[in-house]
C-alpha cells in the first residue's frame, strides 16, 4: 500500500477523480509539451458523462491556459482499463500531433496509464484487515503504530495539514450561506443546521454532526478547499466525526492524527484491494469507504482496541454495499451531500455498535471489501456514475 499522503489529498473540489486527477494529468502532459501551439482532450465514459458537472473540462482549461484547448466528449465510448478515460494530444503549428498520452482517474485523484500505475511505491507491507489485526494483536501495539513505523516522521506533519484543512472546511461551511453553484440551484442547509444544534433535545447530536458533514459537503460542491477522505464525493464524513468527537469529548489534536492515521489505514485497504472510484463500483466504493474510516477512527477515539476498530469499520461499509452512484446532473450535490451527512451519522453508530458487541463478528472486513467489489461489478453502467440511471434518470435535468 501507498503512502497516506496519496490517499489524503488536499485540494479544491467537486471531485476527486474528475477535477484534480483531470487537473494533475493535465499538468504532467503540458510539462512535458509546453512547445505545442494547441491541444486536444478527448473525455470517455463516466468522465465525458459527468465531466461538465464536475468542472472537468475547467480545470484542465485553466491549466493549459492561455493555449486553446479543443474537447471532445464521448460518454458512450469506454477505454478498457476504466469508466474514467481520457487522451491528451498536442499539436504542432500545422496541425500535426507531436505528443498524445491515454491516462485514466481511477479514484481518489490517482492516475493510472497504458504502462504504468503512476503511482507512489509501496510503503506498506502488509495487505489486509486480516494482517493488520494480526500485526497489532502480536506486537500489542494499536493500529497507528504501524503508521508510524512505515511512513517517515514528517507524515504526523503532513496529517496536522490534513486535519488543519479539515476543520477550516467545516468552520467556512457552517458560516456560508447562499445557493451552491450550477443549474440545481441547490440551497446550503449546514448552517441552518448548526443553529438548529443549539437548542436543547434529542436532536441536538444529530443536527451537530449532521451540519458538519453538510458543512465540508457543500464547500466541496462550491469548488473550495477540502481533503479526499477518501474521494471529494465523500470528503464530509470523516472530517465530521472528527470535529464532533473533538467538540464533545475535548480529544487532543495528537489523538485526532492518530485517529486519521488509523482511518488511513482502512481507507488505504479498500483502495488497494478493492476502489474507491463510483465510476468502477458505484457510490458504495466512495461513501462506504469514507463510513468505515470515520467508523473506526471513532471507534479508536472512543476506546476501542483493534478488534473493536475493524468491527466498526467493517459494519459501516456493509450496510453501504450496493449503493449506486447516481449523481443528478452529473453534479456533486444530490443525492451526493445528503449521503455523507448520513454516513457520519452510520459512522457514529458503527463505532458504538462494535463498542457494545465487544469487537466480536462473523463477517470481515476483508470479506466486505471483497463483496463490494464483485457487487460493483455487476451494478450496470448505468449506476456507476454515468450519471443516466437512478436517481439521475427520473430528477435528470
Amino acid at each position: 500500500m501507498e503512502s497516506l499522503r496519496e490517499l489524503y489529498r488536499i485540494g479544491i473540489g467537486p471531485s476527486a477523480s474528475h477535477t484534480m486527477a483531470p487537473k494533475k494529468a493535465a499538468e504532467s502532459f503540458y510539462k512535458n509539451t509546453p512547445e505545442a501551439a494547441r491541444y486536444r482532450v478527448t473525455l470517455y465514459g463516466s468522465l465525458a458523462a459527468t465531466g461538465a458537472g464536475h468542472l472537468t473540462d475547467q480545470a484542465i482549461r485553466e491549466t493549459f491556459a492561455p493555449k486553446n484547448v479543443e474537447f471532445v466528449w464521448k460518454p458512450d465510448e469506454f477505454l478498457p482499463l476504466h469508466p474514467n478515460g481520457m487522451e491528451f494530444e498536442a499539436f504542432d503549428p500545422l496541425g500535426a500531433v507531436i505528443h498524445a498520452w491515454r491516462v485514466y482517474s481511477i479514484g481518489g485523484g490517482a492516475l493510472q496509464d497504458e504502462t504504468s500505475s503512476l503511482m507512489t511505491k509501496d510503503l506498506y507491507e502488509l495487505q489486509t484487515m486480516a494482517e493488520l489485526v494480526q500485526w497489532a494483536e502480536g506486537n500489542a501495539q494499536p493500529l497507528w503504530q504501524y503508521v508510524a513505523d512505515r511512513e517517515s516522521d514528517s507524515i504526523w506533519e503532513y496529517l496536522q495539514e490534513v486535519w488543519q484543512a479539515m476543520r477550516q472546511a467545516v468552520e467556512r461551511g457552517l458560516n456560508t450561506e447562499g445557493v451552491l453553484p450550477g443549474i440545481l440551484r441547490l440551497e446550503r442547509k449546514s448552517p441552518s443546521f448548526y443553529r438548529k444544534s443549539k437548542r436543547n433535545g434529542f436532536l441536538q447530536q444529530t443536527a451537530k454532526i449532521f451540519s458538519y458533514a453538510l458543512a465540508v459537503s457543500e464547500e466541496n460542491a462550491a469548488g473550495g478547499q477540502i481533503v479526499a477522505a477518501p474521494t471529494c464525493g465523500s470528503c464530509g464524513v470523516l472530517p465530521a466525526v472528527l470535529y464532533y468527537l473533538q467538540e464533545i469529548r475535548h480529544c487532543s489534536d495528537k489523538s485526532i492524527l492518530k485517529a486519521l492515521a488509523t482511518a488511513g489505514l482502512i481507507g488505504n485497504l479498500v483502495k488497494t484491494n478493492g476502489s474507491i472510484s463510483g465510476a468502477a463500483v458505484g457510490c458504495q466504493g466512495e461513501i462506504g469507504t469514507a463510513c468505515a474510516m470515520a467508523a473506526g477512527a471513532a471507534a479508536q477515539l472512543l476506546g476501542g482496541g483493534v478488534r473493536e476498530i475493524e468491527y466498526a469499520a467493517e459494519t459501516g461499509f456493509e450496510h453501504h454495499l450496493g449503493l449506486t452512484c447516481d449523481p443528478v446532473s452529473g453534479m456533486v450535490q444530490i443525492p451526493c451531500i445528503e449521503r455523507n451527512a448520513f454516513a457520519a451519522a452510520r459512522a457514529l453508530d458503527s463505532a458504538k455498535y462494535a463498542l457494545l458487541a465487544g469487537g466480536e463478528h462473523r463477517i470481515s472486513f476483508d470479506d466486505v471489501v471483497r463483496t463490494m467489489m464483485e457487487t460493483g461489478t455487476d451494478l450496470k453502467c448505468s449506476y456507476r456514475e454515468t450519471s443516466t440511471g437512478g436517481l439521475a434518470k427520473l430528477h435528470h435535468s
